[in-house]
């Protein structure tokens, strides 16, 4: 089997996805395939965490809405010849990341026309809308759909939405001994998810080396690994 030739490109906010595609890297490398990874940077910064409840609260409508947030240009290597192609990033208030969306108005048909381009999500729990919503951006720009890799964090409900929510807004609810850390021990993935990244990571890759259809789920999804990590 020749080497096939893998392109990821993401958005990380948080370093949730960038802590996820770690271990999807490192097993795709080891399955045999050749990976270039490319990390969008937004041309104003965005900061984590946001800082205050009320520009939380902004940036949530904002991003319910769609709004674009424009990055720097991507390295011409994103622009060649690619066998499958990753697009990674969180899901934002339902929705793809301003970051990701706006990659896609200005770049969608250059990167990702006749291509095969596997949807990489991390979520709180809520990804279909984004999923469906960024498939039907990316059949638009002519790709090939595969089916998604959802992650999604561990902690039940309520507790993960509170969390992350005062998590942006600045607070550190998991530090401590309060009564809340109970419920909400750590904010975002587990290291017991990137462990399961590294697996599918090496599993993906076998699949791609051997040309296997790629239009049904391989793994589970969301992925929301048993346990729970505080380390």
């Amino acid at each position: 089997m020749s080497t096939k030739r893998i392109l990821i490109i993401s958005y990380s906010f948080s370093s949730q996805i960038r802590n996820l595609l770690n271990g999807l890297v490192d097993g795709l490398e080891k399955s045999g395939v050749e990976v270039f990874w490319e990390q969008l940077n937004p041309v104003v910064e965005l900061r984590f965490p946001i800082g205050t409840i009320n520009a939380t609260l902004i940036m949530m409508m904002q991003t319910f809405l769609r709004k674009r947030y424009p990055v720097h240009p991507v390295n011409q290597r994103c622009f060649a010849q690619w066998d499958f192609i990753i697009l990674a990033g969180p899901t934002w208030s339902y929705n793809p990341s301003g970051p990701v969306l706006s990659l896609l108005d200005r770049d969608g048909k250059a990167l990702f026309a006749g291509k095969t381009v596997l949807p990489f999500i991390s979520c709180r729990g809520y990804w279909r809308v984004h999923y469906y919503g960024l498939k039907g951006l990316l059949k638009r720009c002519g790709a090939i759909v595969a089916a998604p890799i959802v992650f999604s964090h561990p902690t039940p409900e309520p507790w993960r939405t509170i969390g992350v929510f005062l998590k942006l807004a600045g607070k550190v609810p998991e530090a401590g001994s309060s009564w809340f850390r109970r419920f909400y021990p750590k904010y975002g993935h587990s290291r017991l998810q990137v462990e399961d990244c590294r697996k599918i990571g090496f599993e993906l890759g076998k699949n791609i080396m051997e040309g296997n259809p790629l239009d049904r789920p391989l793994f589970p999804f969301p992925v929301r690994s048993e346990g729970m990590d505080e380390s």
